[in-house]
Formats: structure tokens, C-alpha cells, sequence
């Protein structure tokens, strides 16, 4: 692989992040709506930031991170949705997105972290 914007997960955390933006243009609620889109913005830039670190440690970390940041942002859909702020299909189509990005981040943190022990 020869740059990060080869990875799926990265594209898929960008198209994730882009469609909340939008999405959340007419939200109500700027503090809920700016976390959200933090959340969302830091799971491919923390792909793309463990992967230029040129380290499979490095990488794996950033890729933990990135997971972390996919249950952060999954939580206040859910809150978003209680409170009101959210529509809830289109917040669980979100949600979906994320469970996803977290299933293919495991994947790889798997696969970076093997590599890293040898």
C-alpha cells in the first residue's frame, strides 16, 4: 500500500464525516452538532495520521483511537435521536455506518498489530 487514501476504511470515515456535515446543517443544537462532527472527523484523520507515522506501532494506536472515536460518535447519535435533535432514521443509518468502520478498524488493527510483533 503506498498512502493511506488507498484504504477503504479512510474512505469510508471521509464520506461518514462529509454526510454528517451536511446532514446536520439545519441541527438546532451547535453543541451537540460540533461533537458530533469532531467524532466523526477524527476517525479518518486519525487513520491518516497513524499512517504517516511510518510505524506499525504507531499505526495501530491511531487505529485504536480511530475506533474509539467510531463508539464516541455512535453514543451521541443515540443521544441525539433521545433528545429530539435527530432524525432517527436517518441517525440510524449513521449508526450502521459506524458499527461498520468499527468492524473493518478491528480488522485492521488485527492485521497492523500482527505485523508489528514480528
Amino acid at each position: 500500500m503506498q498512502a493511506f487514501e488507498q484504504l477503504d476504511v479512510w474512505k469510508r470515515g471521509c464520506r461518514l464525516s462529509a454526510d454528517l456535515y451536511s446532514r446536520l446543517e439545519s441541527c438546532k443544537n451547535l453543541n451537540l452538532k460540533d461533537q458530533i462532527c469532531r467524532s466523526a472527523l477524527s476517525i479518518p484523520s486519525n487513520i491518516a495520521e497513524g499512517y504517516e507515522r511510518n510505524s506499525s506501532r504507531e499505526f495501530a494506536r491511531s487505529l485504536k483511537i480511530a475506533k474509539g472515536s467510531c463508539g464516541e460518535l455512535r453514543t451521541q447519535l443515540y443521544i441525539g435521536i433521545e433528545a429530539g435533535f435527530l432524525d432517527k432514521a436517518q441517525a440510524m443509518k449513521f449508526i450502521q455506518e459506524t458499527e461498520e468502520i468499527s468492524k473493518m478498524l478491528q480488522g485492521l488493527i488485527t492485521k497492523v498489530s500482527t505485523k508489528a510483533r514480528v
